[in-house]
């Protein structure tokens, strides 16, 4: 993969290219990116763990709270999953779906990794309810409920940085054979627009990271839905959080082996690439693209309002290695403060739907 950057850098018109070019092929390069390639990514031996893996109870809650509640909304018993990871939730969802719906459910999962591909298959043999797709252009007229955890934070961004009063793009290079940073005068017009539609002023020495391609996953998401709810399931900031000093030098770093990597130029191809989402970007770039906004939640709030407590068995079990105590502590360790849940927020946007007063209130939302 180094030699293929080195390439890819010295073949660029000016010797530099975009983090946004770096961090694409880092990552999504068919053969050499880091979701192409062969290797565990998700759980204890890998390198991240993500909510939506972390415990069944996860997708068995929102199987159930789909299941009471797609019927009020006009919706189809149909889910579109983006980047579904191992499958995991997917299984889990639908598991938990049949113990509430007679309703036959089609499952559409995208995605684009051939490694995540063999993997949803092996975790969903048997279940008939599944469709496979590599991109959303794959499907159209979809009417149900979309949901991708964690799929934004993993998109190439582009980064800034205020430099001698003077906004300029942080590039990547090549110095003797090291990939290296470089900075050059802002010239994509496209960098400009979103820096000046979301209101950032830069202090000076500040970095930003600019995410232009979740525009393009929206829009996408956009023209496959005709009706129905997205649920974006991810950590990020909103535009005040992002201007507090502790974010002064951005949010792109990597993870190997459970283990923070600042510096993401080492290894391109070897490690998970991430940035925090843009929220206020991601709510704004919906509302554009007729996806509206309902509501943002913390995780864990969500989860409760969802019914998740429902879940915590009444009996006790005094052996810690029976299921219900397993599935007891996976509840608690998704809605406890500083649990897994904490990082997380849920996004929910509609097309084409009229959301009853309250809907999401703890009470209606459980169906």
């Amino acid at each position: 993969m180094k030699n293929y950057m080195e390439d890819l850098i010295q073949n660029s018109p000016r010797g530099v290219i975009s983090y946004a070019d770096y961090i694409g092929a880092a990552l999504y390069h068919p053969e050499l990116g880091y979701y192409m390639r062969d290797n565990v990514k998700i759980g204890t031996h890998g390198d991240f763990i993500t909510s939506s893996n972390f415990s069944d109870v996860y997708g068995n809650i929102l199987a159930k709270w789909y299941a009471n509640n797609y019927r009020t909304l006009g919706l189809s018993a149909a889910v579109c999953e983006m980047g579904g990871g191992n499958g995991r939730f997917a299984k889990a969802f639908l598991d938990g779906w049949k113990k509430h719906s007679q309703e036959k459910l089609t499952y559409f999962l995208i995605e684009a990794s051939p490694f995540h591909l063999q993997l949803q298959k092996e975790q969903l043999t048997g279940y008939e309810e599944i469709r496979f797709a590599g991109s959303p252009t794959e499907l159209q007229d979809f009417k149900g409920l979309f949901f991708s955890n964690e799929l934004f934070d993993a998109l190439p961004v582009h980064v800034v940085e205020k430099q001698s009063g003077t906004v300029m793009e942080v590039m990547v290079g090549m110095d003797n054979g090291m990939l290296t940073e470089r900075f050059v005068p802002l010239e994509n017009s496209e960098l400009e627009k979103f820096l000046d539609r979301e209101g950032y002023n830069l202090a000076e020495g500040q970095r930003l990271e600019v995410p232009l391609e979740m525009n393009k996953v929206l829009e996408s998401i956009s023209c496959l839905v005709t009706k129905g709810l997205v649920l974006t399931v991810d950590y990020g900031y909103r535009k005040t959080e992002w201007m507090e000093p502790a974010r002064f030098r951005g949010s792109l770093r990597g993870y190997r082996q459970q283990r923070m990597v600042h510096d993401i130029l080492q290894d391109p191809g070897k490690m998970d690439i991430t940035s925090h989402v843009h929220f206020d970007a991601l709510i704004n770039s919906g509302e554009e693209l007729d996806l509206h906004f309902v509501t943002m939640k913390p995780q864990d709030k969500f989860l409760i309002e969802i019914g998740i407590l429902d879940e915590l068995a009444e009996n006790y079990n005094p052996d810690p290695f029976s299921g219900i105590s397993r599935r007891n502590r996976a509840v608690r360790s998704l809605i406890m403060p500083g649990g897994i849940s904490s990082a997380f927020h849920v996004i929910v946007q509609e097309k084409g739907l009229e959301i009853p007063v309250g809907f999401l209130d703890s009470k209606k939302a459980m169906g």
